[in-house]
């Protein structure tokens, strides 16, 4: 398919370059003109905005920081609404808050657009790979015609149901990311404070109930010191705030999210934001009077 993708950062680009590697035809225009280079000498068509590349493709995918950078690309001057022809398909990739999904989304149809809400799991590890889960909202058929080429990007593709829906999704698995970063880091750091071996602890709850993905590679990445961002800090405050702002919505009450939203506020406000989310176990040993290296 002749795919068009806006927003090449830390995750856009290797997703655009699998779609590449899959035999999709690939046009890209980002903010930073100095992210297309990667994507222009793998053979991606260069544009000059969001909205040439809707005209020159009939499917396009933004990946962008958050919800006023989505409408920007798609509903402002040069976006996407105004190249897409009829039956065009925009998926937006990136995170943001349910109900801005369904508004973009309103928004979009209103201008003959089609939009598929599918924000993704698996890291800059899983968007290289092509492994990343992806969790989609919007209408059924727009979902099929499109869904080979989410296969190109992840192991795993469900329509979870209608607009915001993939955002609902996604929220739900950044409370468990984050709080199971957030238990990782303390159990970690209350090992070494108790002057045992925090590594062969990891080693025994691995065999057991507390195993978890996030205790075996995060878990790792921690005793190696390996803070190197593969998902920055400031991206899951960013995240967590989602979750909370929706949780004031509804009226619910989410207390390990709102006690995690408030480390990654830390972290942050620490001067960690640009580091790993794992790097919540350097902002614990901070406050545990270590020296958080």
């Amino acid at each position: 398919m002749e795919v068009g993708f806006i927003g090449l950062g830390l995750m856009g680009r290797p997703m655009a370059l699998n779609l590449i590697k899959a035999g999709h035809t690939v046009l890209v225009w980002s903010r930073r003109r100095e992210s297309m280079t990667p994507l222009l000498e793998a053979g991606a068509g260069d544009c000059a905005s969001a909205a040439e590349v809707a005209q020159r493709a009939a499917i396009t995918i933004s990946m962008v920081a958050d919800a006023p950078d989505v409408e920007q690309v798609t509903l402002g001057a040069g976006g996407v609404a105004e190249g897409a022809g009829p039956g065009h398909i925009h998926a937006d990739m990136s995170t943001i808050a349910p109900a801005a999904a369904q508004s973009i989304s309103a928004g979009l149809k209103a201008r003959g657009v089609s939009m598929i809400d599918a924000p993704v799991s698996g890291g800059e590890v899983g968007a290289i790979a092509g492994s990343l889960t992806i969790m989609a909202g919007g209408d059924e058929a727009a979902f099929d015609k499109i869904k080979p080429v989410f296969e190109a990007m992840g192991k795993s593709v469900t329509r979870i149901g209608d607009a915001g829906a993939g955002q609902v999704a996604k929220a739900c698995n950044q409370i468990l990311t984050g709080v199971g970063v957030a238990a990782v880091a303390e159990a970690l750091n209350f090992a070494t404070r108790s002057g045992v071996d925090a590594g062969k602890v990891r080693e025994a709850l691995l065999g057991g109930f507390a195993y978890s993905r996030i205790l075996e590679n995060h878990g790792q990445r921690m005793l190696d010191r390996n803070f190197r961002p593969g998902f920055k800090a400031w991206m899951h405050q960013k995240d967590m705030r989602i979750v909370m702002e929706e949780a004031h919505r509804l009226g619910l009450a989410l207390p390990s999210s709102a006690a995690t939203a408030q480390m990654f506020n830390a972290m942050v406000g620490s001067g960690l934001g640009e580091d790993d989310s794992i790097a919540m176990l350097k902002l614990l040993e901070l406050m545990s009077g270590g020296a958080g290296e």
